[in-house]
């Protein structure tokens, strides 16, 4: 927009109070009990069935991506994370350029550092990248998820249709934008060779969402809280609250749990625990001595940005592979959904809290995110694809 761009954001509708109020055109997407309706389905925290549900969902959205984008007229550039199948569809059918946005590493499927999707990948790092190969060139259970609908749709709007999605239409032909910075996932050879790697975004609308007076208060009267969250659309983490409040009684400590339901909180607290709706991360986790989390990349950089060690509680999509690598970062402990009980965690938060090997690599992360990037490359970037 500073630089003389109209830009319209079609997603769902409960992103349109905060984009309205920056200025930019918004396109409502879906209702917003289709959205509950997804993130309240058991399966999306379940390693496997995750991805299914969302590229289900994505399959289903496909038609109403499209006809947003139509009604917008003549567009010169679309950005798109990859499960808006229907960005591809419109380059496709009308040439619009398109870069594809992929906020985590975990979406490419390189032979020569493998992403950490299931614990048992371990075991695949370790093969010979002939054999990696071999095995990636077999089909993809992401086909199988939502390529049959949209085969249907492109057919319906005159267009060829992949063979298969990750295969041909992961990446776009155009420019692929990778915000997360080289030193969190270093490039490999079979990455897209039109790739602009940038920094994470941190954007969390910080100063048009103070922290509520209540919060302010609590963090004032004492020592530095532990601040627990399985995610903003986690609408089914009792267990992960339950073993959080043993956890930390056992270890004496104070904490904030930040969750949209507080219903899945147990009742009862101790006054050394506070229950928030909502915080921004980057206020909040200035004034934490500890992040424990689900392992969201968005969640996780908000940790690095502020200095904190992390404990992630890994449960489906890129969350393995993102605590994996902010383990060999030094800046934090990983485990598993399994491994998430009262006594493992109230130790490992007890060796985040004593041991200053964690915090300082914690400081070594925020210090990178610390070095601003020369935004004008990446709208230089950006541009290039407009005028080819």
């Amino acid at each position: 927009m500073a630089r003389g761009h109209r830009v319209t954001m079609i997603t769902a509708c409960l992103f349109e109070e905060p984009a309205r109020k920056v200025g930019l055109n918004f396109i409502s997407l879906g209702e917003k009990d289709e959205f509950e309706a997804m993130i309240r389905d058991p399966r999306i925290w379940k390693l496997g069935l995750g991805t299914k549900v969302v590229f289900e969902f994505a399959a289903k959205s496909v038609e109403s991506y499209l006809a947003a984008i139509e009604s917008c007229g003549k567009v010169d550039l679309m950005l798109a994370p990859v499960t808006a199948f229907a960005a591809r569809l419109a380059r496709e059918k009308h040439g619009t350029p398109l870069i594809t946005v992929h906020l985590q590493p975990a979406v490419f499927l390189s032979v020569h550092e493998t992403p950490l999707l299931h614990p048992a990948m371990c075991f695949l790092r370790l093969m010979p990248v002939w054999f990696k190969r071999a095995l990636f060139s077999l089909p993809n259970p992401v086909d199988l998820f939502a390529l049959p609908q949209l085969r249907r749709l492109c057919v319906a709007n005159g267009v060829k249709p992949p063979r298969s999605l990750w295969r041909e239409w992961w990446d776009s032909p155009d420019g692929v934008l990778a915000l997360f910075p080289q030193w969190f996932a270093k490039p490999q050879p079979d990455w897209p060779e039109n790739i602009l790697q940038w920094s994470f975004p941190l954007e969390d609308l910080a100063p048009e969402q103070v922290l509520n007076p209540e919060l302010q208060v609590f963090l004032a009267a004492g020592e530095r809280p532990i601040v627990f969250t399985p995610g903003s659309a986690n609408v089914q983490a009792a267990r992960f609250f339950a073993v959080a409040v043993e956890a930390v009684k056992h270890l004496g400590c104070r904490a904030v749990f930040v969750t949209r339901e507080p219903k899945q909180v147990p009742p009862n607290l101790p006054a050394s625990i506070l229950t928030v709706e909502y915080a921004p991360f980057s206020s909040l986790l200035k004034q934490a001595s500890v992040f424990v989390h689900h392992g969201g990349i968005g969640t996780m950089s908000q940790g690095f940005a502020a200095a904190v060690p992390q404990l992630i509680m890994a449960m489906a999509h890129d969350q393995p592979d993102n605590a994996d690598r902010l383990e060999r970062l030094g800046a934090g402990i990983g485990l598993s959904v399994r491994q998430f009980t009262p006594e493992r965690v109230a130790q490992e938060l007890k060796r985040l809290l004593s041991e200053s090997t964690y915090r300082e690599s914690a400081v070594k992360c925020a210090d990178r995110i610390s070095k601003a990037m020369d935004e004008d490359v990446l709208m230089s970037w950006i541009n290039a694809v407009i005028k080819r």
